[in-house]
């Protein structure tokens, strides 16, 4: 499942540059996560690095967005493979 940030968020820009996806971006208001970049780290890390980092704990499971393990990895694969386009259009 995809990780989403809360209104508890202060801002504090610790989470974006720790994202191994680039799933991270700051919103209107607070930050967001791209569900379709967001594979909680799985094949990067043991534990999501934004939930680590995080000084407010603002970053929980997307209830609305349940994936197993097996599905974050495939989707790891593909955004590895280039096949999930680059946030805000780069790369």
């Amino acid at each position: 499942m995809a990780l989403i940030i809360t209104e508890d968020c202060i801002n504090c820009d610790v989470c974006e540059p720790v994202c191994p996806n680039s799933a991270i971006r700051p919103g209107e208001s607070i930050y967001v996560i791209d569900p379709e970049r967001c594979t909680e780290c799985v094949g990067h890390f043991d534990e999501p690095q934004c939930q680590a980092i995080c000084p407010v704990s603002c970053i929980p499971k997307d209830p609305s967005r349940w994936e197993t393990r097996e599905q974050l990895l495939e989707k790891f694969e593909r955004l590895q493979n280039g096949s999930v386009p680059s946030p805000r259009g780069e790369g």
